[in-house]
């Protein structure tokens, strides 16, 4: 297969370096010819190319409803496949894998698609759910194979008819490099003393648990003053639900949480951090738990698809409530009240967890069958 071309399609070229730099040196080691198509974004098409990968430019409105764009970006889409003539295709995100699988079959280029979760269409369940099944059923209808991060969405979507149930498959999530994340010493060791601190690491969107997370602060904050809450993220104001500067600021000036900005290295701040915190009303398979457990971090998250299969409630972490406020601040109070070997010990599963089930290098090798399969190798 080595001189084969696998074009590769995110909405986001900040997304490809951070979660897919793995499989695309793997696939250029495999002797690949490996091409990056998303929207030009700062730094990250160099980084890109200094993945080895080659990057091509397309114009992605994420979060717009418009027919006529997104019949533009079908457009661009069939003319990028003429242009680059690729083997395959990967795709992920909702617009790559609806509208890139729509121009793929036009084209006669295999498909291997990835949900790596349903987002706020099937969060909220309105007009848009209804039009974004509609896509997804004509979209994979002839995907080699589609690819879901948790047992739930591949079920939803099978039951649906969303996608072919020979072809739908899970993978475990985009894996996490374990010699890059690895376990350090306990910060709370390290400072001297008993305080606790709370990380959450996301886009700064609602759906995210923000709101939630700011008032288990507040109710936490009343009787133990000296525990610590941060976040750490970009403000994604490409995002229907995304919180504002404004928000965020308010909630620092009243001392409630420490907005750490953005980081293109988040392993510093992890490290620093005693317990990482994710209370989203739905995920596919979060990539900071993933990155959290394999630093040896406790964790804490909402009993909801994609966390609970990072978080098994009691071994390392503990699970809650979506949506509740009160249910976030009890889990987080519980483990205030945890004795340090107690939390040592959450955090050790927390690595053995991630070892068992989410090394990228089991990724990369379902990526592999995937592809001889969708080239008919």
């Amino acid at each position: 297969m080595a001189g084969k071309t696998i074009l590769i399609s995110i909405n986001s070229s900040w997304n490809i370096v951070n979660f897919r730099s793995g499989l695309i040196r793997a696939l250029i080691a495999d002797g690949f010819r490996v091409v990056a198509l998303a929207p030009p974004e700062g730094v990250w098409p160099e980084r890109i190319v200094a993945l080895g990968a080659e990057f091509q430019p397309i114009k992605i409105d994420r979060q717009g409803t418009s027919p006529m764009r997104d019949a533009a970006l079908l457009w661009r889409y069939w003319q990028a496949l003429r242009r680059i003539r690729p083997d395959v295709l990967l795709t992920y995100t909702a617009k790559p894998n609806v509208y890139g699988s729509l121009a793929a079959r036009i084209a006669g280029v295999p498909v291997i698609n990835n949900v790596a979760g349903l987002g706020t269409a099937f969060i909220r369940d309105n007009w848009l759910t209804r039009v974004m099944e509609k896509l997804y059923r004509a979209a994979f209808l002839r995907s080699s194979t589609v690819f879901f991060q948790n047992e739930d969405d591949l079920e939803q979507f099978v039951a649906a008819g969303l996608a072919p149930p020979d072809r739908a498959l899970v993978l475990p999530g985009s894996g996490i490099d374990l010699t890059r994340f690895v376990p350090g010493a306990r910060p709370t060791a390290e400072r001297g003393d008993a305080r606790v601190t709370f990380l959450l690491v996301a886009r700064l969107l609602w759906d995210k648990g923000l709101a939630e997370y700011v008032e288990a602060a507040r109710t936490i904050r009343a009787s133990r003053p000296d525990v610590r809450f941060q976040i750490l993220g970009p403000l994604d104001a490409g995002n229907r639900t995304v919180v504002s500067r404004e928000e965020v600021e308010r909630w620092s000036a009243a001392g409630l949480v420490e907005y750490l900005g953005e980081a293109e290295d988040v392993r510093p701040h992890l490290a620093a951090a005693d317990c990482i915190v994710l209370p989203s009303y739905r995920e596919g398979l979060p990539k900071v738990l993933l990155e959290g457990a394999a630093m040896g971090k406790p964790l804490i998250a909402t009993d909801v698809q994609g966390c609970r299969s990072v978080v098994e409630d009691g071994i390392n972490g503990f699970l809650c409530a979506p949506r509740s406020s009160e249910a976030l601040a009890g889990a987080m109070l519980r483990f205030v009240d945890l004795p340090e070997v107690r939390r040592a010990a959450l955090g050790a599963a927390s690595r053995c967890r991630v070892e068992e089930r989410f090394d990228e290098r089991l990724v990369i090798q379902r990526y592999r069958e995937a592809i001889r399969r969708a080239a008919g190798d």
